[in-house]
């Protein structure tokens, strides 16, 4: 069993999500556990000098059961077992949480992110950067994931007044100093590449490769999809709302215009208005419109209604390995 040093600050914190990655996890400890090694011995520091923090996200298969062997085996390995599946970003976030590393490593579980390009971000890390952000030279998904995520982009950029490039990858590396401001946010509706961008410091991006999934098949389906399109919009931005006021008034002007034009024809033309198809498509649309925007602002009042619970973000059901948070024991 390899054990962790005891002497000296851990110099790398790797955090990973995992939701049903059975099939990922043995060959993710493999590739961590000879980068990492590696990497510490380059750096001249103990080859304990790391840890890797799995957040098992609610899995329903063996990837709890699996990370807990790990742990039995090597406990630079460390996990955190969610009480339900809270979502990809609020895992990467508990692990965060728990991280004490010098240098702070995010990626995902699927392998698409190469732990190879850890040793490059930390390169770039050591030029003074607080925040280093791995970009995917090409992405190696099919044709849809490639599409959903250009309209993705399309639609952040084109609403956000923030400097995010796009084709960002999760795998980035961060400084302890960063990493304790960052902890600061504490909403619960997060889009972890804006907050990144929206928290400042140092930053730089990389060209990384892209991989194809090492084995089974992606959790973002069409809806997750929508979904995080529309949280990372209404998390930086009014502009839906702002939009509806636009859509309103125009819709209220082309009205007022066309009834103007009714009248006219009725009582100086002399033409009779016909129309009980058109006054019911005017109606039926103007419903649907004002349906759909009471709609989109009930998503932002329920966005303040979960902000003013101060719920936790996420429950911890067991652990293995982690013993503190904060500097605090965990009982």
């Amino acid at each position: 069993m390899t054990t962790a040093c005891s002497q000296g600050p851990l110099q790398f914190s790797i955090v990973v999500p995992i939701y049903n990655e059975e099939e990922n996890i043995p060959e993710l400890y493999r590739r961590l556990t000879l980068v990492l090694e590696k990497l510490c011995a380059d750096s001249r520091f103990p080859k304990e000098s790391y840890e890797i923090i799995l957040v098992d996200d609610g899995s329903k298969d063996r990837s709890w059961e699996l990370i807990r062997g790990l742990h039995e085996k090597d406990s630079r390995v460390q996990g955190l077992s969610f009480s339900r599946n809270f979502g990809h970003h609020i895992a990467i976030t508990a692990g965060m949480d728990y991280a004490e590393g010098e240098a702070v490593v995010l990626m995902d579980g699927d392998l698409q992110d190469p732990p190879e390009e850890i040793p490059k971000l930390y390169q770039k890390l050591k030029e003074g950067f607080d925040l280093v952000c791995g970009i995917r030279e090409q992405r190696s998904d099919n044709f849809f994931r490639r599409l959903a995520s250009r309209l993705f982009w399309i639609i952040f950029k084109g609403l956000m007044r923030l400097d995010i490039q796009e084709n960002q990858s999760m795998l980035r590396i961060m400084s302890k100093r960063y990493l304790s401001n960052f902890k600061k946010i504490n909403e619960k509706n997060r889009f972890l590449a804006g907050l990144f961008a929206w928290a400042g410091f140092n930053q730089a991006t990389i060209q990384i490769k892209h991989s194809p999934r090492f084995a089974g098949t992606s959790k973002y389906n069409l809806w997750k999809m929508m979904k995080l399109t529309f949280n990372a919009v209404a998390s930086f931005s009014y502009f839906p709302l702002q939009l509806a006021g636009i859509l309103g008034l125009v819709i209220s002007t082309v009205s007022f215009v066309y009834g103007v034009t009714l009248i006219v024809r009725r009582i100086f033309l002399d033409i009779d208005v016909a129309g009980w198809a058109s006054t019911m498509v005017a109606i039926l649309f103007m419903g649907g419109v004002q349906l759909a925007f009471l709609g989109l602002i009930g998503e932002y009042i329920g966005r303040i209604f979960s902000e003013v619970q101060r719920r936790p973000l996420y429950m911890i059901k067991e652990r293995v390995g982690i013993k503190r948070i904060d500097g605090s024991f965990l009982l």
